[in-house]
């Protein structure tokens, strides 16, 4: 059985290799793995998606919207802040928590405007 999916013949391109290569050297890839990581569980996402749909949400109402105890939406909460995902601010007896920034605000709703066109495709 024949594979569609890989070279046929061995050729590499010294040129691209080596620019790519030389980029890679530059960046810390272990950080940028520790995003998607983070990101990997179906409750962080919910609670990204979340925090993408209404800006800023109590703890309290975050465990509410993903179905978790309190205790759990703090654990998934606090590794996104450790990660520097999300942030927080106490007000009071309160803790509310939004995304850091904007790119991460866009690495979520790119992700669900990729997956709407997956499932669009068939």
């Amino acid at each position: 059985m024949k594979q569609f999916d890989t070279c046929e013949v061995i050729r590499v391109d010294g040129e691209k290799v080596e620019k790519v290569k030389a980029k890679l050297q530059q960046k810390n890839h272990l950080e940028v793995a520790k995003i998607f990581k983070a990101l990997a569980d179906e409750t962080r996402v919910k609670i990204a998606y979340a925090l993408v749909v209404e800006e800023e949400l109590c703890v309290c109402d975050i465990a509410n919207i993903v179905g978790s105890s309190i205790a759990t939406a703090s654990h998934h909460l606090r590794l996104l802040r450790n990660l520097g995902l999300a942030k927080y601010r106490k007000d009071g007896k309160l803790v509310y928590y939004s995304l850091d920034d904007d790119h991460v605000s866009q690495i979520i709703q790119l992700a669900y405007m990729h997956h709407k066109e997956l499932t669009s495709r068939g």
